[in-house]
C-alpha cells in the first residue's frame, strides 16, 4: 500500500487531539471515522471539531466552505466494528497507560483489514511497551501531532520490531495531509519536541508545587526573558491538565520519584476541579481571554491564587 491508497482513517479516541488528528486527515480529503466508547462523548466531539474547522478559517488556513466539506467526510460511532470497517490507517488517542493502548490495539486488531496500518499518538510511551499485544508489531509506529492550529510538524517513530516500509508509509502518508515528519533513527520517551517539552514542564511544575514562585510568575519570566506569547503553564492548558497529569502521575509511580509524585499532586488539584485548561474554559488561566495574553500580564499587573 502507498500513501495515496489510504482513503479511510480510524481515530480511536475523539479527544481534542483526535480531533486535531481527525480534522487534518478530513481536510486532505480522507474519509475519517471518529470512534469512542460513548454516544455522548461523541456528541461533545462533534461539536469542537465543527468549531475547531470553523477557527481554522478564522485564521486562514481554511478557505470559507472548505471546513464544511472536511466535516462532512467525518462520522462519529461508538460501534467498534462499524468504525474499523474498511480503514487503512488507525490513530490512537487514548490515555496514556501501556496496558489500556495494548487492549485497545488487540480489540481494533481483530476487527480491521489485516492491510491496515496502526499508529499510536502517544505523547511519552514507547511503541514497544504495546507492539506485540497490537497484534500486528511490523505495521505499528508512533505518528504524533502537536496542536495542528499552530504547527504542522510531526513525528514518525518506530520501534524495533517496525518494518520499513511501515515507517516510510507514515511518513509518506503525514506529507500527503500538510504535515513535515520527523522522522526518528530509533524510538525514545517523548520524540524531539516532547522530550524537550516534558522537562520544561517538569521544572515549572517543581517551582510552583516547591512554592517557590507561582503559576503566572513563573511564565512571566519565562515570557518576559524569551519574548514567547506563551509560557509553560499556559501550554499546559493548551494540551489539557488532565492530559498533563496523567503522563506526570504515571511517570512519578513508574520511576517512583519523589518530586515527581509531589508535582502530579500538584497538577491533580486542578483535575479534581474540573479544571482542565482550555477545553473547560478554565485551568490555570481563564478562557477564551487568558491573562497571559492580556497587556500588562509580564509586567505582573495580574496574580494568581498561588501567588505568595
Amino acid at each position: 500500500m502507498k500513501a495515496d491508497e489510504i482513503k479511510k482513517v480510524l481515530i480511536i479516541g475523539s479527544g481534542s487531539m483526535g480531533q486535531q488528528i481527525g480534522a487534518a486527515c478530513a481536510i486532505s480529503g480522507i474519509a475519517v471515522n471518529m470512534y469512542d466508547v460513548a454516544d455522548e462523548v461523541l456528541v461533545t466531539s462533534k461539536e469542537r471539531t465543527r468549531k475547531l474547522l470553523g477557527y481554522l478559517v478564522k485564521i486562514g488556513k481554511l478557505k470559507p466552505g472548505e471546513d464544511e466539506q472536511a466535516f462532512l467526510k467525518m462520522s462519529f460511532t461508538a460501534d467498534p466494528a462499524e468504525a474499523a470497517e474498511g480503514v487503512d490507517l488507525v490513530s490512537e488517542n487514548v490515555p496514556e497507560d501501556p496496558k489500556l493502548k495494548g487492549e485497545v490495539f488487540a480489540k481494533f486488531n481483530k476487527l480491521c483489514p489485516e492491510h491496515a496500518i496502526f499508529t499510536t499518538n502517544t505523547s511519552t510511551l514507547l511503541p514497544s511497551m504495546f507492539a506485540d499485544a497490537s497484534g500486528r508489531p511490523e505495521k505499528l509506529v508512533a505518528l504524533h501531532f502537536h496542536d495542528i492550529r499552530m504547527t504542522d510538524v510531526v513525528d514518525v517513530m518506530p520501534h524495533p520490531g517496525s518494518a520499513k516500509e511501515t515507517v516510510e508509509l507514515v511518513r509518506d502518508f503525514a506529507l500527503r495531509i500538510g504535515q513535515n515528519p520527523i522522522v526518528m533513527h530509533r524510538q525514545s520517551p517523548g520524540y524531539v519536541f516532547n522530550f524537550m517539552l516534558s522537562e520544561l514542564f517538569k521544572t515549572a511544575q517543581t517551582l510552583a508545587a516547591n512554592e517557590v514562585a507561582s503559576v503566572f510568575d513563573v511564565d512571566r519570566a519565562w515570557m518576559g526573558v524569551l519574548h514567547a506569547p506563551i509560557g509553560p503553564f499556559g501550554m499546559m492548558d493548551s494540551v489539557g491538565l488532565d492530559t498533563v497529569w496523567k503522563i506526570t502521575d504515571y511517570w512519578a509511580k513508574k520511576l517512583n520519584e519523589p518530586q515527581a509524585l509531589k508535582n502530579a499532586a500538584f497538577m491533580k488539584l486542578y483535575v479534581d476541579r474540573g479544571e482542565l485548561g482550555q477545553k473547560t474554559g478554565k485551568g490555570f488561566y481563564t478562557y477564551p481571554n487568558p491573562e497571559f495574553t492580556r497587556p500588562g500580564f509580564v509586567k505582573g499587573e495580574y496574580s494568581d491564587k498561588n501567588s505568595k
